[in-house]
């Protein structure tokens, strides 16, 4: 079982955040907002590509597990792995720094339709299930009044050291969102067949059964994705999907949206990493 995002190991903060300066900045009006938009999911109208990626992309910073390096850790694996001490450091900077945490729900009203965001939004994510991310995350959240986004890798749940059923829909009735990352961490760009419905519908339904929510936002394995998947995502009920590495798709960037992984790192650089790797004001 593929229970990490350790592909591409290389791709730390500094790297990712330079995925982003084949786009120039963004700023002031956004000169397409009267386009016509066009149906996507659901029959939803959905603002075209230009005025998506007019607009200034927000912060979204990627956690997977929390813990305390072992020396059996290698230094790869140390970039997936944040000590509890880090994250509550790093999530410390972000309130004192005025950061207001976001929900999916809110960035895709913000992309699609051009609805205001609090100051200084931000938007936590937690990959692979991790139990964790429950016991140590869920705790540092609550203290500062922010909600966090888990996407959820279904085989593992009721697994040692991964979350359960009831503490997964604990999260989603406390206000946190859930989203699907698939059933065992399967690279989306190899899925043939009935991957499709291994992969993303099976999960899907589970967890909506766990929370009962409908499950709308994805985010891909290795934060790797191909053009191939997006329709199938959007057959799926999927509204938005979320990688990490490559600058969003000038086609469908509502299924591109960016994120940056965070290690072990200062709250100072993870401030730098964060205004040189996105550009909302």
């Amino acid at each position: 079982m593929a229970a990490n995002c350790h592909e591409n190991p290389s791709a730390k903060v500094a790297n990712e955040a330079g995925a982003s300066k084949s786009e120039p900045p963004t700023t002031g009006k956004d000169k397409s907002a009267n386009t016509e938009p066009t149906p996507s999911v659901d029959g939803m109208k959905v603002a075209d590509p230009k005025t998506i990626l007019g607009r200034p992309e927000v912060p979204i910073l990627c956690y997977h597990q929390i813990r305390d390096w072992k020396p059996t850790d290698s230094k790869s694996a140390k970039d997936y792995i944040i000590p509890p001490a880090s994250l509550a450091d790093q999530i410390k900077m972000l309130s004192d720094s005025g950061y207001h945490t976001i929900l999916p729900d809110q960035l895709y009203a913000y992309l699609n339709e051009g609805k205001p965001l609090p100051s200084k939004p931000v938007m936590l994510t937690f990959d692979d299930t991790d139990l964790d991310q429950y016991t140590v995350a869920k705790p540092l959240l609550d203290k500062y009044g922010y909600k966090g986004v888990f996407f959820v890798m279904t085989v593992s749940i009721g697994r040692p050291h991964y979350m359960s059923k009831e503490q997964i829909k604990d999260l989603s009735d406390n206000g946190h969102v859930i989203g699907s990352h698939t059933w065992d961490h399967h690279n989306v760009k190899k899925y043939q067949g009935k991957d499709w419905e291994i992969q993303i519908e099976k999960p899907t339904k589970l967890l909506e059964s766990i929370t009962g929510k409908k499950i709308q936002y994805f985010a891909y394995p290795f934060g790797l994705w191909n053009h191939e998947a997006i329709p199938e995502l959007k057959k799926r009920g999927m509204i938005a999907a979320f990688q990490l590495y490559s600058k969003r798709d000038e086609q469908d960037p509502l299924y591109t949206i960016r994120r940056i992984i965070v290690p072990a790192m200062k709250p100072a650089s993870l401030y730098k990493s964060m205004h040189e790797g996105f550009h909302y004001n």
